[in-house]
């Protein structure tokens, strides 16, 4: 198996897409393999990669089902459930708090309301 080709960031040839530039038209890259790679140099560390998919090979994105779409809200709903008290906190519980932030710092009750 020969190297990928390798090109400067914001260089790359017309018919090259990266995951997100492919799902913005609306595509997937549907089981191809990488066919190159972005590179952007940065000073400390490594250079910042990006793989690159060919467009002519994306297939379409799969449509949403009401399967699909009842599960990804059941585990939105699961993030947003501080599990100390059970309730919708109305965001994203933080992984850092592991409950929601009036359970978190108990100065109140987890209503809110302070005692």
């Amino acid at each position: 198996m020969g190297a990928l080709p390798v090109y400067r960031w914001r260089l790359a040839p017309d018919g090259y897409a990266t995951r997100r530039q492919l799902r913005a038209r609306g595509l997937r890259p549907g089981g191809q393999p990488v066919a190159a790679e972005l590179q952007r140099p940065r000073r400390q560390r490594g250079p910042l990669v990006a793989y690159l998919y060919r467009v002519d090979l994306a297939k379409p994105v799969r449509p949403m089902t009401p399967a699909r779409r009842a599960a990804l809200a059941k585990a939105n709903a699961a993030r947003r459930t501080c599990p100390a008290c059970h309730r919708d906190a109305g965001y994203v519980i933080p992984a850092a708090l592991g409950t929601c932030v009036p359970c978190a710092y108990p100065e109140g009750t987890c209503d809110g309301v302070a005692a």
